[in-house]
């Protein structure tokens, strides 16, 4: 698995804009009425997998056949026309994306087959489970992997989502790596456990969906090379993940089969417990007078109130004692089920992709679409005030969650890989025949190319700046 570029030539930074500033040449007149054409006569018609991801590698093909021809890309480069081709999947795919993604039934059940199915196994699975060799077990690291594939429902280009799989299996790579010896690189019986893990431990919602429409609608003749290594990988272990058994797990029979009901049965008491404290939250609110200080420490301590505070029962109300120790266990289960910061992230997302106009959300962040071209030497102050009050805010977050140490949210694993930055795409909806091509779709995730370029730019200097602007953090909070 050697590092090449994941993507091919189609990783050029200006593959979005680039496509967008031709489509406004007048002379690309008919390549914008071809396309919302296209998608006009697309929409008109009811889903149907195989046709539909027929008709849009046809188009596609056939569009980027009359860029080769057009006098608007004459003289241009190879990469400049896999840009332009780039350009035009991302800006289609969007306007037909709730027209092509989880839209037929039978994919939208095995989405929730798999999802519940997942969500059982991660409770009791272990790597040894999955014959993961210990030199290579550290769930810690492995977390960066599980984030990336999380993100993949912020996307909705095929390619953008693509990139998030990629991203992912590249940080599990790299990882095997840097603990491997060079004369024993890790191979494909090493990768495929880990990546199987990191899938049910990260469990994203629509992940058979996400799968066919990178299968149906990324362009062919795109997905070859480490992309479709990487992307047959994960196929693999959705497969293998919906087939496992007690054996798959290398367990008996009975032993799965008794994880799996205690599985269910805790999953059954959250969901129960979790509903009637919605409902008490909604429907009670605090006593008037009432001191509720120490509640509210057990809470967030996930500790047993004090012995002041409990109920001091007399010997004649042991028959009630049972039902509220059985109470008391209840609320501590739902206690410790508290949502992560990853829990409520994915949630954030999935909310943020229902929304009509997501690009209203981010009005109050200036920067979050600009370029480095963009910025001026006037933006630096408030930059850099921004990014001390978020090592503030970051710090004190992480010190009120029982971290002692809380270190910068771009970990360097030993020079080989970083966390990258990704932006929200804030692509429309909903295609009609009158709207203009427009920017309102963003650069999707980094590539994973990027992120191995930025870790290898991250200098020594670079990393001290930030180490001195958290402890002043610290100091500050």
């Amino acid at each position: 698995m050697e590092n090449n570029d994941v993507l091919g030539t189609s990783t050029a930074p200006l593959t979005w804009h680039d496509f967008l500033q031709r489509m406004r040449d007048p002379a690309a007149a008919d390549f914008v009425k071809s396309i919302k054409s296209f998608i006009v006569s697309f929409l008109n018609n009811a889903p149907e997998a195989e046709r539909d991801s027929a008709a849009v590698q046809e188009f596609l093909g056939n569009m980027e056949t009359a860029f080769r021809a057009h006098s608007l890309w004459a003289g241009c480069s190879e990469e400049e026309l896999e840009s332009a081709g780039e350009g035009l999947e991302k800006y289609v795919m969007t306007k037909l994306f709730t027209h092509t993604f989880a839209s037929i039934p039978e994919d939208v059940k095995v989405d929730e087959q798999l999802h519940e199915k997942i969500a059982l196994i991660q409770q009791f699975v272990r790597p040894e489970n999955l014959d993961i060799k210990p030199v290579f077990q550290n769930e810690s690291s492995w977390l960066l992997a599980q984030k990336e594939l999380q993100k993949i429902n912020m996307y909705r280009a095929p390619r953008d989502k693509l990139v998030c799989i990629l991203n992912c299996c590249k940080v599990i790579n790299n990882l095997l790596t840097s603990v491997s010896a060079k004369e024993n690189p890790p191979g494909a019986d090493d990768f495929l456990p880990v990546l199987i893990y990191v899938t049910i431990k990260a469990n994203p919602p629509q992940l058979h969906s996400n799968l066919l429409y990178i299968q149906r609608f990324r362009r062919q003749t795109r997905l070859v090379s480490e992309a479709a290594y990487f992307f047959t990988n994960i196929l693999s272990a959705e497969s293998f993940i919906l087939n496992i058994d007690a054996q798959a797990l290398s367990m008996d029979e009975t032993e799965f089969e008794t994880n799996m009901e205690s599985a269910r049965a805790l999953l059954s008491d959250l969901s129960a417990d979790n509903n009637v404290l919605d409902q008490s939250d909604q429907n009670a609110g605090p006593v008037p007078g009432a001191d509720t200080s120490e509640g509210k420490l057990s809470f967030r301590s996930n500790r047993p109130p004090s012995t002041a505070t409990q109920p001091n029962f007399s010997v004649a109300s042991t028959e009630t004692k049972p039902k509220n120790e059985d109470q008391y266990v209840k609320s501590q289960s739902t206690i410790e089920k508290i949502p992560s910061l990853s829990d409520l992230e994915n949630r954030g997302a999935s909310m943020l992709m229902k929304e009509d106009s997501v690009s209203q959300v981010f009005q109050s962040f200036p920067y979050l679409y600009s370029q480095a071209g963009d910025l001026t030497v006037g933006d630096i102050e408030e930059l850099l005030t921004n990014y001390k009050r978020l090592v503030i805010k970051y710090v004190c977050l992480a010190k009120g969650s029982d971290i002692d140490n809380p270190s910068p949210p771009l970990p360097n694993y030993q020079g080989q890989v970083q966390q990258p930055e990704f932006e929200f795409n804030t692509e429309s909806k909903a295609a009609s025949a009158g709207e203009p091509i427009d920017e309102k779709q963003k650069d999707g995730p980094e590539d994973s190319s990027s992120v191995l370029s930025q870790s290898l730019e991250c200098d020594e200097s670079k990393l001290k700046e930030n180490e001195e602007v958290s402890s002043r953090g610290e100091e500050g909070s």
